[in-house]
């Protein structure tokens, strides 16, 4: 779930969510340069087009701790890239917190994890959590207040992609123009509903859900279908969009559920909800 909660005076947005890792994984290699090298920074991501790399948070991540740590002088980061761009499944997040994970394993004299996890908040709220190692958490605040929780049983995910992303800015201002009377309601978390995902299925929600929709009716259409799909337990949309996904029930087949996704979604079945790396 996520909740967007009260806007700070600085402009974020306190957030409320549950934070969960898939088997889907984008490939992270960092080299590191000394400085006789001459401190070339340079990115290589192969399988999507991210744009240039000074916006590819991954090689933020590097510039950041190279400018906080005075080291590495250089390096080199070599991405292959299998989770969607741009449709709320934190896959840029992912590659940050393996950059910055694979740095401080590397680095003559490693930072505290305090220093790594300021770092990775620097970059967004779930650039944090995505450079722990944790399976499942609670997340409030930015995305800096982390409650790391043992994992759920293992279930099969379907994802369905759409040809198009959701710019979390703007998922912002849409929400925002329509809570402009209103503000959001507190919820009750209780813990015990992270045992079993049959407990877990009636807390599954997203704020920017309707706003989304309304833009992008596809995403809607998406949820109907999964939602009513045999043997799924539930189904929401990823973060800001555009990506819904599915969590099945045990034994249930992926494509037996995703073969009749309608059009313009097409679907990923390969990934599994809760595996730890």
């Amino acid at each position: 779930f996520l909740h967007i909660l009260a806007r700070e005076k600085s402009g974020y947005h306190q957030i409320e969510t549950a934070f969960c890792r898939l088997a889907l994984a984008d490939d992270v290699v960092v080299h590191t340069q000394p400085a006789r090298m001459g401190g070339i920074r340079t990115i290589d991501c192969r399988g999507a087009d991210v744009g240039p790399a000074g916006r590819n948070l991954a090689f933020r991540a590097a510039v950041a701790y190279a400018d906080a740590r005075g080291w590495p002088a250089g390096f080199r980061i070599e991405i292959e890239k299998r989770i969607p761009v741009g449709g709320g499944l934190g896959g840029g997040s992912a590659d940050a917190g393996a950059v910055l994970r694979a740095l401080a394993t590397l680095d003559p004299k490693p930072p505290t994890r305090d220093e790594i996890l300021t770092l990775a908040l620097s970059l967004g709220a779930d650039v944090p959590f995505l450079t722990l190692r944790s399976p499942l958490a609670l997340a409030w605040g930015r995305g800096e207040r982390i409650l790391p929780l043992p994992p759920l049983p293992e279930r099969p995910v379907v994802l369905a992609t759409m040809p198009f992303g959701v710019p979390t800015a703007d998922a912002y201002s849409w929400l925002a123009s329509m809570r402009a009377s209103a503000q959001p309601i507190p919820r009750v978390l209780p813990l015990n509903a992270f045992r079993e995902w049959d407990a877990l299925a009636p807390l599954a929600s997203n704020d920017f859900e309707k706003v989304v929709i309304e833009r992008h009716p596809e995403i809607g259409e998406a949820i109907g279908f999964l939602s009513s799909a045999k043997g799924v337990q539930f189904t929401r949309m990823s973060g800001s969009g555009a990506t819904v996904f599915a969590v099945l029930g045990e034994g249930t087949a992926p494509w037996s559920v995703a073969k009749e996704l309608p059009a313009p979604a097409t679907a990923l079945t390969t990934a599994t909800a809760c595996l730890l790396y």
